[in-house]
């Protein structure tokens, strides 16, 4: 009997082989030869599911954006936490704060980097972007009291919380940035403490809310 190949195993084995390569070296180390070191395969067995670099960085983005929405669900399904601990634990999942998470950010940098320089990955760039907006305007709402977002991509209905969610998607990504690139001046703990603390005056309600 013919081998039955069960291909999204295969697919699963070489994501593991890449987010290995891409802790240990980072984006730049991606190629079919790297991955077809790292998981012991050769390379024309690799280019049989991937060709090109920009297709296995867009294999490890579109892994990275159905990761992240598994551990915020969680998040969201835990009844132990308060309505600000939700928020802040949905939003950590966004930062560096261990290695899963450090390697997560490194591919959307990889991907946002190369957009700027070549087509071929503004879809997987654009969806992080709008399911980060989204996180920050559900977290304002909730906060405030406000009806959220029906939409992934329509902004909130009131001007001045809508203002306030993409300054906290700013304040999101600045320390994304400088937790990966700085991790000696932005450790885990002083990430964490900052992004409460920016969470906490952004969604204060003001004056007659």
């Amino acid at each position: 009997m013919p081998r039955i190949v069960d291909h999204d195993q295969r697919r699963r084995e070489l994501a593991a082989a890449l987010w290995r390569v891409i802790g240990r070296e980072g984006t730049g180390a991606v190629s079919v030869r790297a991955i077809a070191a790292e998981s012991g395969w050769s390379t024309g067995a690799i280019r049989h599911y991937f060709s090109t670099q920009a297709e296995l960085l867009t294999f490890a983005a579109h892994l990275m954006m159905e990761r992240v929405p598994a551990r915020i669900r969680e998040h969201l399904a835990d009844p132990s936490l308060t309505p600000f601990a939700r928020v802040l634990a949905v939003l950590e999942e966004l930062l560096p704060l261990d290695e899963e998470r450090r390697i997560e950010v490194l591919v959307f940098v990889a991907v946002s980097d190369r957009t700027l320089r070549a087509p071929g990955l503004d879809e997987a760039r654009d969806a992080a972007w709008h399911g980060t907006r989204h996180l920050c305007r559900l977290a304002v709402a909730g906060l405030t009291g406000f009806p959220g977002p029906d939409e992934l991509t329509a902004p909130l209905a009131d001007p001045e919380r809508e203002a306030r969610a993409a300054r906290l998607h700013v304040i999101v990504d600045g320390l994304s940035l400088q937790a990966l690139m700085f991790p000696d001046r932005m450790p885990p703990p002083v990430a964490r403490d900052t992004l409460a603390g920016a969470l906490r005056e952004l969604t204060l309600r003001a004056p007659g809310e």
